[in-house]
């Protein structure tokens, strides 16, 4: 199997794992809040990685060169300590297809700081017309309607906490495949969830709040873990902006999950918005001559 299929494939399987989790995190919220959920969710995707180490025969990789030391830390603390936190608290804000939708606008950025930083890492004109198309999908999403978009409210609060979230999740995709891609896809997890399960995990002992409130908080770090783990395989194989692009298949998933187990309806304009979103995902996965 070619190496840009088995990146294609892995991608949007980690996008199914994208549109559980923000179903799985809403439902923990009932007993539960977004510090706790993370918590457990960074300690459980933590041992997903691990048992990944352990299962493709690679513990002794665990200890990573000195160069690799300074981006892991980079990714650990804004992918999963701050982004993943932002996200995670942006579920208790936002409709769960404002929040996949939103979050994985990531190709818009990557572009923009790939231009300064990948060099080689070249976009077809099939790419930039399926991010254009990515662009209005999400205003359209965020608007949820036609009075809003014709009075540019543009979104909520909870959407800038996803905005964040999915600026930060760009930087460290660059990072990622500049400086670490050739580290272990379950090593590279198991660092990337580390930091955030020991900070979170004190923060919570400090509290007496150490301990599962639900299984929902167990799955939603078995899924993230998995998918995690995808992501990266696919993001060694593929373009990082095709690899953020192509989980945009995610709220096709998330609006149909969020629609019968949390009763979420979206607005005509936002299922125009996933319509956009799927013919961009065409133009981004159309073969390169």
């Amino acid at each position: 199997m070619k190496n840009k299929t088995i990146g294609v494939i892995a991608i949007l399987l980690a996008s199914i794992m994208w549109a559980i989790e923000p179903i799985f995190v809403k439902l923990s919220y009932e007993n539960s809040d977004f510090v706790q959920t993370n918590t457990i969710r960074a300690i459980f995707a933590l041992l997903v990685a691990f048992i990944y180490v352990i299962i493709s025969r690679k513990p002794k990789e665990i200890k990573i060169s000195k160069k690799d030391i300074a981006p892991i830390i980079y990714i650990a603390l804004v992918a999963t300590l701050f982004a993943d936190f932002m996200y995670v608290y942006s579920l208790s804000q936002v409709p769960v297809v404002n929040a996949v939708i939103i979050g994985h606008l990531q190709p818009i950025f990557i572009v923009i700081f790939g231009f300064f930083i990948l060099k080689t890492d070249k976009l077809s004109y099939y790419d930039y017309i399926g991010i254009i198309l990515l662009i209005l999908s999400g205003i359209l999403v965020t608007t949820r309607n036609l009075e809003n978009l014709m009075s540019l409210r543009l979104g909520t609060i909870g959407d800038l906490f996803v905005l964040s979230a999915t600026i930060a999740w760009a930087t460290t995709a660059i990072a990622t495949r500049k400086y670490v891609r050739h580290l272990n896809t379950g090593v590279l997890s198991f660092y990337r969830f580390s930091i955030a399960a020991v900070v979170l995990s004190i923060f919570l002992i400090m509290n007496n709040r150490f301990f599962v409130a639900n299984l929902y908080q167990v799955a939603v770090g078995i899924i993230i873990g998995i998918g995690t783990i995808l992501y990266y395989e696919s993001l060694k194989r593929i373009k990082a902006a095709q690899t953020s692009a192509l989980e945009l298949s995610t709220p096709v998933f998330a609006t149909i999950l969020a629609y019968f187990m949390l009763s979420e309806t979206p607005t005509n304009m936002q299922f125009i918005g996933v319509a956009l979103l799927l013919l961009g995902l065409f133009f981004i996965s159309r073969r390169e001559k």
